[in-house]
């Protein structure tokens, strides 16, 4: 299910010469962001979606739980899934290959 994007607050700022953007104070304050805070950049049909880290998070977490649940895939799957893609990781950044486990 899709979430109904509505917007409460719209402003501008200008992107920087070295590609900074400052949130506007107002919504810095709103969403309570801080100096040094992590937030997500999301490129969506509509523009740039900017949210914060655990507001990711949750949603990928409930997707999964949905996964779960609606039988899309098992417990087991998951787990393999995140096995291969944690290897693929390491050898695309590190170049090392990961010894197979065997229980």
């Amino acid at each position: 299910m899709e979430k109904e994007q509505t917007s409460r607050y719209r402003t501008f700022a200008r992107v920087q010469k070295n590609g900074r953007v400052t949130i506007p104070a107002p919504v810095r304050r709103r969403l309570g962001i801080e100096a040094g805070d992590l937030v997500a950049f999301q490129e969506t049909e509509d523009g740039i979606l900017i949210s914060l880290p655990h507001d990711v998070a949750a949603e990928v977490f409930d997707r999964i739980g949905r996964a779960l649940q609606d039988g899309a895939i098992t417990m087991e799957e998951l787990v393999e899934s995140g096995r291969e893609t944690r290897a693929e990781i390491v050898r695309e950044r590190y170049g090392l290959v990961a010894e197979e486990h065997v229980p």
